[in-house]
């Protein structure tokens, strides 16, 4: 989202402010009249950090997503014959790999509750909450 500054300048000017000017007859400075201009300018903010926290809530959504993909495949029994569950599992397989052995993996026939999924899914949303906090503290100074 960018942040959009109004800034508003005044200008006030007397009617002996203009006399001075050359062109204008000395005689309006005794009928002294005040006209202000006012202009509005807007300029964007954050344009740059506003897309680098979509950035990292596009990627931490995809993992997410790919992530709650392979736990309801093993859940649910996917088969490996199967090429999209075979390549699901192959992707998956780095993001989940650092979490293995916390829990114990339950088999039931061909479904498989793998808590690993669930724990890599929670981190890897806290991981992306910390980056995206340490831009909006790096970039606050610039903002205010």
């Amino acid at each position: 989202m960018a942040q959009v500054i109004d800034q508003e300048v005044v200008h006030q000017e007397t009617a002996a402010e203009r006399a001075a000017t050359p062109g204008t007859a000395s005689s309006a400075s005794a009928n002294a009249t005040r006209v202000s201009h006012t202009s509005v300018t807007s300029f964007h903010v954050g344009d740059y950090d506003d897309r680098a926290v979509a950035v990292v809530w596009w990627i931490v959504g995809l993992v997410d997503i790919l992530l709650a993909i392979r736990f309801l495949l093993k859940l649910l029994g996917g088969s490996t014959v199967s090429g999209f569950v075979t390549f699901m599992y192959n992707i998956t397989q780095p993001l989940v790999a650092p979490f293995h052995g916390i829990f114990n993996t339950t088999v039931q026939g061909r479904s498989i509750l793998e808590p690993e999924s669930l724990v890599a899914i929670v981190i890897y949303s806290l991981i992306g909450w910390g980056i995206v906090s340490l831009i909006h503290m790096i970039t606050r100074s610039r903002r205010a």
